[in-house]
C-alpha cells in the first residue's frame, strides 16, 4: 500500500511539473510591444514540442527587470546580468544560447559626430541602458574607467531607449550592444560609428532557475536548440528575426556557465571598482 501511495505521489509531481506555466523572463532591450512580436511566437512554438507551457514576462525597463531576476521572480531568463554578483543567490544556470556570430559591446555616437576618441567624452554625460547591463554598462564603464575618462552615466531605461536618445541629440555618445545596436540604425535609418569596440563575447543566454525540475529545462532546451532545424520552427525564427531586422543564422545552440566565465570577469570587476 505504501509502495502504491509513493507511485501515486510521484505521478501527481510528475504532471504538476509539467501542467502549470513557467515564466520566460526577457530582458527588456527594446519596446514592449517589439518584444512580444518577436518572442510570444517563439516560446508559443517551444511550449508545443516541449509540452511545457511558457509565458513571456518582463518589466518596464531593463533595471526593474534585472532586479527582478535577482530575486529570482523567473522560471527562465533571457539575459546576461545573471553573471553579475547581484544575482549569485538566484543561482540561475545556463542551458542554451542565440546563434550566430559573438556580440561586442560599443561606445558609439552619430556618424556626424565631432567626436573622434574616447579621451573627447571626459566630464559629459554618456548614455547607457541601466548601470547592471553587461554590453551597455559594465564593458564600456570599464574601458572609459582604463582609459582614464570620468563621464556622467545617464540612463536610457533600455538598450533602444539609449539609443533614440543618442539619435535625437541628447547625448553625445552611448555603451551599447553592438547587435541591437545594428538591428536599431538598420529599423530607424539611423548612421553611426563605434569609438570603442570590446573583445567578442557570447550572446546572451537563456537561463533556467533551480527551481525548474530537470525533465522540464531539458524539454525546453531541446525545443530551442532544435527548432532551426525543424521546419516550422524555422519559419518562425525568420518571421520574428524580420520584427527586429536581425540578421541570419537564427535560432539556439547549446550553452553552459563555463563558457562566460569572461563575462563573469568584467562583472566582478566593475562591482569591486564602484564598490557596490
Amino acid at each position: 500500500m505504501k509502495r502504491f501511495s509513493a507511485m501515486v505521489l510521484l505521478i501527481f509531481l510528475t504532471f504538476s511539473a509539467w501542467a502549470q506555466t513557467y515564466s520566460f523572463g526577457v530582458l527588456p532591450q527594446r519596446s514592449a510591444v517589439l518584444t512580444a512580436q518577436y518572442w510570444n511566437p517563439i516560446l508559443d512554438y517551444v511550449g508545443r514540442k516541449s509540452g511545457v507551457t511558457l509565458a513571456l514576462a518582463t518589466k518596464r525597463t531593463s533595471l526593474e527587470y534585472s532586479e527582478a531576476e535577482a530575486r529570482g521572480e523567473f522560471d527562465f531568463v533571457y539575459n546576461n546580468h545573471i553573471f553579475a554578483p547581484s544575482h549569485a543567490d538566484a543561482s540561475y544556470r545556463v542551458i542554451a544560447r542565440m546563434a550566430g556570430k559573438p556580440i561586442h559591446s560599443q561606445i558609439v555616437v552619430p556618424q556626424a559626430s565631432a567626436v573622434r576618441s574616447l579621451r573627447e567624452l571626459e566630464g559629459r554625460e554618456i548614455g547607457f541602458p541601466n548601470k547592471n547591463g553587461f554590453t551597455g554598462y559594465a564593458a564600456p564603464m570599464s574601458a572609459l574607467i582604463r582609459a582614464g575618462v570620468p563621464v556622467t552615466p545617464v540612463f536610457g531605461g533600455n538598450q533602444e531607449g539609449v539609443m533614440a536618445q543618442l539619435r535625437a541629440g541628447r547625448i553625445p555618445a552611448a555603451g551599447v550592444n553592438s547587435r541591437v545596436m545594428q538591428e536599431y540604425a538598420a529599423r530607424e535609418d539611423f548612421k553611426y560609428r563605434a569609438l570603442w569596440t570590446s573583445e567578442p563575447y557570447l550572446d546572451l543566454p537563456v537561463g533556467a532557475h533551480p527551481r525548474v525540475p530537470m525533465p522540464v529545462v531539458k524539454a525546453v532546451r531541446q525545443a530551442l536548440t532544435e527548432m532551426a532545424s525543424n521546419a516550422e520552427g524555422s519559419k518562425i525564427l525568420a518571421a520574428s528575426a524580420a520584427v527586429i531586422k536581425q540578421d541570419p543564422p537564427w535560432g539556439f545552440v547549446a550553452a553552459e556557465d563555463a563558457e562566460y566565465q569572461n563575462q563573469r570577469e568584467v562583472y566582478r570587476t566593475i562591482w569591486k571598482t564602484e564598490a557596490r
